[in-house]
C-alpha cells in the first residue's frame, strides 16, 4: 500500500528535511516515528526539501507498506511518537500512480518577516526581521519582475544540485500586515535558497539600496555574485504543494495566520 501523509514541523529544532547521518532531520525523526507504528523499516519520499530552520506548515509525503493500519492510526499513532515539533496532520491510503514530488504541479512558501527598530523576543525562531522602515509598493513592483518563466540562476545557491536553473512562477506577492510583511511564492519548483534570495533582493528594494529595475537586471543577468545575501532561514514556510483532484487528497495548503 501507498500512504500519504500530510505534515507540519518547526524547521528550527532540525537540520532541515533531508535524512543525514547524525540522525537530525525531519525525515529521521518522522521515519522512526512511522517505523515504530508500522513495527517494520518505514522510508518516507517528500514533496521538496527544506534546509535548516526552514518550516513547514505543509509538506507532503509518502510511503509504502505490507503494514495493515487505518489512516487514524498513521495520524495519531505516529503523532505519539513525534516530539512536539512535527506532526502529522492527516493520512491517506492513495493508489500506487501517486508520488509526493513527481504528482506535484507547483509548490507554495511565504516568508515572515517582521519590520520593526527592534528584534522581536518571542518569535525569533519563526520570523526575519529587518530594523529600518521598507517601501512595500516598490517591493510588489520588483516582485512582479519575477513572475513567469526565468532561469532564476541569480538567486540559486552555489551548491544547488537542481538540473535546470528554469523555474515558472505563478505567484509573486508582498503584503503588510501591521508591522509584518509577508512574501508568498508559487512556482512549479524553486532552487536551493531562491526564495530566500528573492526576499533579500526584495529587501534591497524597500530600503532604497536597488531599484525595481537593478533586480530586473540581476534577474536577466543570472549572475548570483551580483545579487544580494542571502535572507535568514527563520521566516520561511513551506504552506502547499498542488496535485490533481484526482488523487482525492485532503487540503494541503495551510497559509500563515500571524498573530495580531
Amino acid at each position: 500500500m501507498r500512504i500519504a501523509l500530510g505534515i507540519e514541523y518547526d524547521g528550527s529544532h532540525f537540520l532541515g528535511w533531508q535524512s543525514q547521518p547524525n540522525g537530525r532531520t525531519v525525515q529521521d525523526i518522522l521515519n522512526a516515528a512511522l517505523s515504530a507504528v508500522a513495527v517494520a523499516p518505514i522510508s518516507t519520499l517528500a514533496a521538496g526539501r527544506t534546509d535548516t530552520g526552514v518550516h513547514a506548515l505543509m509538506q507532503v509525503v509518502h510511503f509504502d507498506t505490507t503494514i495493515v493500519r487505518p489512516d487514524t492510526a498513521w495520524v495519531r499513532g505516529t503523532n505519539a511518537h513525534l516530539p512536539a515539533s512535527v506532526r502529522v496532520l492527516w493520512a491517506k491510503t492513495v493508489n500506487e500512480d501517486f508520488h509526493a514530488r513527481f504528482s506535484a504541479s507547483a509548490r507554495s512558501y511565504q516568508y515572515w518577516l517582521i519590520n520593526a527598530p527592534v528584534a522581536p523576543a518571542i518569535f525569533t525562531q519563526f520570523a526575519g526581521w529587518f530594523h529600518a522602515p521598507l517601501n512595500v509598493a516598490d517591493m510588489q513592483v520588483a516582485a512582479n519582475f519575477l513572475l513567469g518563466e526565468h532561469d532564476f540562476s541569480a538567486f540559486r545557491a552555489s551548491e544547488c544540485q537542481a538540473k535546470t536553473p528554469i523555474k515558472t512562477l505563478q505567484t509573486s506577492s508582498v503584503v503588510q500586515q501591521g508591522c509584518s510583511i509577508v512574501f508568498s511564492f508559487k512556482a512549479n519548483a524553486f532552487l536551493q535558497h531562491q526564495v530566500r534570495n528573492m526576499v533579500g533582493a526584495l529587501v534591497y528594494v524597500g530600503k532604497a539600496k536597488i531599484s525595481s529595475e537593478d533586480l530586473k537586471s540581476m534577474l536577466n543577468q543570472q549572475d548570483r555574485t551580483l545579487s544580494p545575501p542571502t535572507f535568514s532561514p527563520n521566516g520561511l514556510y513551506l504552506t502547499g504543494v498542488d496535485y490533481p483532484a484526482t488523487f482525492g487528497l485532503p487540503p494541503t495548503y495551510r497559509n500563515l495566520n500571524l498573530p495580531s
